[in-house]
C-alpha cells in the first residue's frame, strides 16, 4: 500500500523540480562513495560507524596471525595445534565465501 501522502510528496518534488532546486547540487551525476546497493546503505553506514567488519575479512586476518605463529613454532605438538586452527579457520573462510557468493 502506497504511503497516503504521496500524492502530496510527488507534488512537491515535482515543484521542487520545475523550481530547479535540484539544479548544480554537488556531485550531481556522480556515485555515492561507498554504496554497493541502495537497499543496503544503512546496514553500511552502521557497520563502518560501529567498526564491525564482514565475518570473511575477521577470519582472514585470523588465519594471517595463526600462520605468523606457526612460522615460529618449532614443538611439534604445538605445531599440530595451531595447524588444526588453521585449518578451522581456513574451512570456515571457505564456507563464508561460499555462503557470500550464493546468497550476496
Amino acid at each position: 500500500m502506497d504511503h497516503p501522502l504521496i500524492d502530496l510528496i510527488g507534488q512537491a518534488i515535482a515543484k521542487a523540480e520545475r523550481e530547479g532546486a535540484f539544479d548544480n547540487l554537488p556531485g550531481a551525476g556522480k556515485p555515492i562513495a561507498d554504496l554497493h546497493a541502495p537497499g543496503d546503505a544503512v546496514l553500511d553506514r552502521l557497520m563502518r560507524e560501529s567498526g564491525a567488519k564482514p565475518e570473511a575479512v575477521t577470519l582472514k586476518a585470523k588465519i594471517a596471525e595463526t600462520k605468523a605463529r606457526l612460522a615460529g613454532l618449532s614443538e611439534e605438538t604445538a605445531r599440530r595445534e595451531e595447524m588444526r586452527r588453521l585449518a578451522d579457520l581456513e574451512t570456515r573462510l571457505a564456507i563464508e565465501l561460499e555462503s557470500m557468493r550464493r546468497y550476496g
